[in-house]
């Protein structure tokens, strides 16, 4: 018990610069023997300003690496970390750079391995239900293609017109829809991996049962790059919900809209979405969209999104029910939406609350911590009493149904500048409160390098230890992704 309490006291301690690490002495002949792997000159990137932009994500760290490759196939990919292995360079994966945990950053430098050329559908099977993607393909073209053949792929993370699928897979991805459909594991069937020393294995398979061996698709999905890179997954499925609706509801409260969310579950329902909005949020993205034209804005001071899907029946009947149900537990106004248009208006306020709180001119400090279903309502008033006793503006919102919120600590430059143990004290005490309730750091972004500091409290020494023989059982040089978590 002494020595758990030591480690987390120093990693308390931790820099708050994550980029304060060993960083690898190029190979002199590093450029040359890349172009004999990897021929077409697009293929290696060594112009300072495309390095630059590969060296980051969304979140606000970024470090250059020595060079960048982009391979066109799993054979390239391959012949990369098999030359890399030999001679313990370091390689970073980057899907599309829509991260918010720094997770893609070269911190160590070495060889960034950009997967933007590898962006093809191979194959969306409408008997068998499956689709075979590469790893850059956008989520969101995903969903177009297998709409037009009457499927569906419930995944659904906010930025799914700009996150490819690897990046999806890397993390776990979630979404709104996470709550009927779940992340984005249920729809792996199977993944094409390629090592680090260069073997090419594949894993799973097209089946929608399948328990030949152990779920090694289970361990590289969420893995965040460390243990392998994904070059092709087969993903699952569903058939295309022929009827969705939309309700819209605004309340006095965040206490209210939470109630509300409790309400809906007591009686029974499972909407696809349930999504919530507090104040801050809400004000933010009526003040970034009062000159948009057709742009919803809901009344009060929370908001409370639901997505229903099915038949048309059955939708219609659980609306109106619903409908009736928010009217009785406080809501100041509903609005019913079943045609697309109409659906798709409502949910556009809520897919730019990320964009609307940038546009306040405060750094948005995105923590994506997730809870007990039951402790939401405690959530909404901790993050309440925070701001209250700190002074920083906390942004709330997110998946209710799923108890996975983000609170957003609002900060400007300046406060950046001078008093980052005062932000730090305010992260400290969130993510002490979530762990302290059985609550999860990441429910859907990973640890990267900006939960770095917190995995110490979150985890046990022995689930720890356990990730570190996973990560040198497949990765013994330790290549992959280093400077992260493990």
């Amino acid at each position: 018990m002494k020595s758990e309490k030591k480690q987390k006291r120093s990693n308390k301690r931790i820099p708050s610069s994550p980029l304060q690490v060993s960083r690898f002495k190029s190979h002199p002949s590093l450029e040359r023997d890349l172009r004999k792997l990897i021929p077409l000159t697009a293929g290696v990137i060594t112009d300072p300003e495309r390095l630059a932009k590969l060296g980051k994500d969304k979140w606000f760290a970024a470090a250059l690496p020595e060079i960048a490759v982009a391979p066109g196939n799993a054979k390239e990919v391959a012949a990369v970390l098999g030359y890399a292995n030999k001679l313990s360079i370091p390689v970073t994966t980057r899907g599309a750079g829509y991260g918010y945990v720094g997770g893609c950053v070269p911190v160590r430098g070495g060889i960034l391995m950009s997967m933007h050329r590898m962006n093809r559908i191979k194959e969306i099977n409408d008997a068998d239900f499956v689709a075979v993607v590469e790893p850059a393909v956008i989520t969101g073209v995903l969903q177009e293609a297998a709409q037009k053949k009457g499927l569906f792929y419930p995944p659904d993370p906010a930025s799914l017109k700009d996150c490819s699928i690897g990046g999806n897979i890397a993390t776990n991805a979630g979404g709104p829809r996470c709550l009927k459909y779940g992340v984005t594991r249920p729809y792996i069937l199977g993944l094409q991996v390629a090592l680090a020393d260069g073997t090419l294995v594949r894993v799973g398979g097209r089946t929608h049962k399948n328990k030949t061996g152990f779920d090694l698709v289970g361990m590289f999905v969420g893995s965040e790059g460390m243990l392998g890179v994904i070059t092709e997954a087969t993903l699952r499925l569903l058939p295309n919900p022929p009827a969705r609706a939309t309700l819209s509801a605004g309340f006095a409260s965040m206490r209210d809209a939470a109630a509300a969310v409790q309400a809906i579950f007591k009686a029974g329902f499972l909407p696809c979405a349930m999504e919530v909005a507090d104040s801050f949020t809400l004000q933010s993205a009526r003040d970034a969209h009062k000159e948009v034209k057709g742009t919803f804005i809901p009344p009060g001071k929370a908001h409370l999104l639901i997505e229903i899907d099915g038949q048309k029946a059955s939708v219609l009947g659980e609306g109106k029910a619903l409908k009736a149900l928010l009217a009785r537990n406080k809501a100041l106004g509903v609005e019913f939406a079943t045609s697309p248009e109409r659906c798709d208006r409502m949910w556009a306020l809520r897919r730019a609350f990320s964009a609307s709180l940038k546009a306040t001119g405060l750094t948005k400090l995105n923590e994506d911590i997730a809870v007990p279903r039951g402790r939401l309502v405690d959530l909404i008033a901790f993050a309440e009493k925070l701001q209250k006793k700190t002074g920083f503006p906390i942004a709330c919102f997110g998946h209710a149904g799923d108890g996975n919120i983000h609170v957003n600590v609002m900060v400007s430059k300046e406060q950046q500048a001078k008093r980052p143990k005062e932000i730090e004290g305010v992260l400290d005490s969130l993510f002490t409160q979530v762990i302290k309730w059985g609550g999860a750091i990441t429910g859907e972004h990973g640890i990267g390098l900006a939960k770095k500091r917190w995995w110490n409290e979150a985890t046990s020494p022995e689930l720890r230890d356990l990730h570190k023989r996973i990560k040198k059982a497949v990765d013994p040089n330790g290549i992959l992704n280093p400077g992260k978590f493990v």
